[in-house]
């Protein structure tokens, strides 16, 4: 693995910043796992991450979705779940998929909850909220517009919020995606994040800006896609 890598760097100018259509043509060449490999788009953000009027966080609809399959579960009630269910949703329940999650049962990848069940919810607060998956308003996944809420997922919305470095992280497609279509999903994403930038954030927004393959080296992209 470390021969491979270290092969695939030198492909890469690690003092040049390429643009969009280089990088991705780039990565195509260093990725050579023998599976499907995904793209990571890195955003290095000039934010202090330890304030919270600081972070940066939102939700965006990629137009080539990410190349992942994810299930999708609704906590919900009444005609919210008949929603769900004309929606799409993997799982549609209410008291019945708390108790299983109180189980430990969770076939899903995302929860989606209403507004009004979010009470009953917080008795699997512990169990949800070290994996991940507790509903959040912020994430958009705490709504009572459950029909286009699960459209979106299913076509490839997906959040980002900037770690404690200060850097975002998100999977933009995969190594087989057609390279126009990773282009397009990653100025998207690269839009949403730069509209994102907090009021109190100052001097340089987007410190860098990187691809790579979940096995292979960081590409710099050229900083004027954004």
């Amino acid at each position: 693995m470390a021969k491979r890598l270290n092969e695939a760097a030198k492909l890469i100018d690690r003092n040049k910043t390429y643009s969009a259509q280089e990088a991705v043509d780039l990565l195509k060449q260093t990725a050579k796992a023998k599976f499907d490999e995904s793209v990571e788009l890195h955003i290095r953000l000039g934010i202090d991450p330890k304030q919270s009027d600081q972070i940066v966080r939102g939700i965006v609809t990629l137009p080539n979705g990410t190349g992942k399959t994810r299930k999708i579960a609704v906590i919900a009630k009444g005609e919210k779940q008949k929603e769900a269910q004309n929606a799409g949703a993997d799982l549609v329940g209410s008291d019945d998929l708390i108790e299983d999650i109180s189980k430990g049962k969770m076939g899903f990848d995302i929860l989606v909850a209403t507004p009004d069940v979010m009470k009953d919810l917080s008795k699997v607060a512990k169990i949800l909220g070290p994996k991940g998956l507790m509903p959040n308003p912020k994430a958009g996944t705490v709504t009572f517009e459950i029909s286009n809420t699960v459209s979106e997922l299913k076509k490839g919305r997906v959040e980002y919020k900037n770690d404690s470095f200060g850097i975002i992280h998100v999977a933009v497609g995969k190594v087989s995606f057609d390279n126009q279509k990773l282009v397009d999903n990653i100025k998207v994403l690269i839009e949403a994040v730069v509209k994102s930038k907090p009021s109190s954030s100052k001097g340089q927004y987007i410190k860098s800006i990187s691809i790579s393959s979940t096995m292979g080296p960081g590409i710099f992209v050229d900083q004027k896609i954004a």
